[in-house]
């Protein structure tokens, strides 16, 4: 989007909420499921997740128009063992797909204790900070997951075998901020090498490789290469175990099966995610996990900062500042976003 388009006036949740439903409704969505989808998107702007966000009104509505994403998607939720349960997301729109699951992990975990939810058929969920914080707020501890178009080589390698598949984690806490990580495998995200594209500028080299492995600055080669993974061989482990979750066990594309939405975007992807949610209640009051999870972060918060205007945080600390000030304040979209949703929102009728 271009960052020199003067800033538009500050919205609520609410009518971002109602714009991103109405412009998903507009691209074909029913409304609950357009609602389902803005949820997880308006999250993501609040937390200042953007590249993650309602500009994905673009990308998931280039494949809507051309039904590469179902629009109509009739999502179902198998129950396949006490905690578990089977996801058919009809090659739906990733967040919809997302927020079934999530329901449905929580369900389970209701009923046992531990509720799996393993997804198939399903597109890009968004960011997993939305979801975690979700399952936070109603109190299960979570372990999310999904599996993505392959943009790393495998260690050693000279081709793209593997997604920039990306994993959270979130604790409650009743009686303060709940503990949120949410990362990718990659040192970036590669929306973030395509911001930079548009705006112009370099890289750092550690971000991505050209397409001969070697390591560049520039952005256009980097998005013709492979991502580099955060920590090595261990950052290429841990993708690869996303990966057998999301994508093979819940039986969904994986590894080179996965088509890319940018090479095929006519052709559904069989994404695949999964959750692992714990019910923290079965473990203690909710004052036992106040305590706990106060002392916890207490005892981060007081080790000496290196640098005293930088201090030591806990993830998921600045997500939800933004969060708590973009509720207080109003969020302040990109003006060629708004334009979109607006004129997507108004094929709603």
């Amino acid at each position: 989007m271009n960052s020199q388009t003067h800033a538009t006036t500050a919205m609520s949740e609410d009518e971002l909420l109602a714009l991103g439903t109405r412009a998903f409704q507009g691209l074909g969505l029913p409304q609950a499921d357009a609602a389902d989808v803005a949820k997880v998107l308006v999250l993501a702007d609040l937390f200042g997740l953007s590249t993650h966000g309602l500009s994905r009104i673009e990308s998931y509505g280039d494949r809507l128009k051309v039904r590469g994403i179902n629009p109509t998607a009739q999502v179902t939720v198998n129950a396949v063992a006490s905690a578990v349960r089977l996801v058919d997301g009809d090659n739906g729109v990733g967040p919809l797909v997302g927020m079934h699951a999530l329901r449905a992990a929580m369900e389970a975990a209701k009923a046992c204790g531990v509720g799996v939810a393993f997804a198939r058929g399903s597109n890009h969920f968004g960011p997993i900070s939305p979801y975690s914080l979700m399952a936070a707020e109603a109190g299960f501890a979570s372990i999310i997951g999904s599996n993505a178009t392959t943009t790393i080589a495998p260690w050693g390698g000279s081709d793209a075998r593997l997604g920039n598949s990306p994993i959270g984690f979130g604790v409650p806490n009743p009686g303060g901020q709940p503990f949120l990580l949410d990362m990718a495998m990659s040192v970036v995200a590669r929306a973030k090498i395509r911001n930079a594209l548009k705006q112009g500028v370099a890289i750092p080299d550690t971000w991505a490789t050209d397409k001969d492995g070697r390591a560049t600055t520039d952005p256009k080669a980097a998005l013709d290469g492979f991502l580099l993974p955060v920590g090595g061989h261990k950052g290429y482990g841990l993708a690869l175990m996303v990966d057998l979750f999301a994508g093979l066990l819940s039986n969904a594309a994986y590894l080179t099966h996965v088509k890319s939405w940018v090479d095929a975007p006519d052709e559904p992807q069989n994404l695949g995610h999964f959750f692992i949610l714990i019910d923290t209640s079965v473990l203690g009051s909710t004052a036992w996990l106040t305590d706990r999870m106060n002392d916890f972060a207490a005892i981060l918060h007081g080790s000496p900062a290196v640098d005293g205007d930088k201090p030591v945080i806990v993830p998921g600390e600045i997500e939800l500042e933004k969060l708590a000030r973009h509720r207080a304040d109003g969020f302040v979209p990109d003006p060629a976003v708004l334009a979109q949703l607006r004129e997507c929102a108004a094929l709603a009728g």
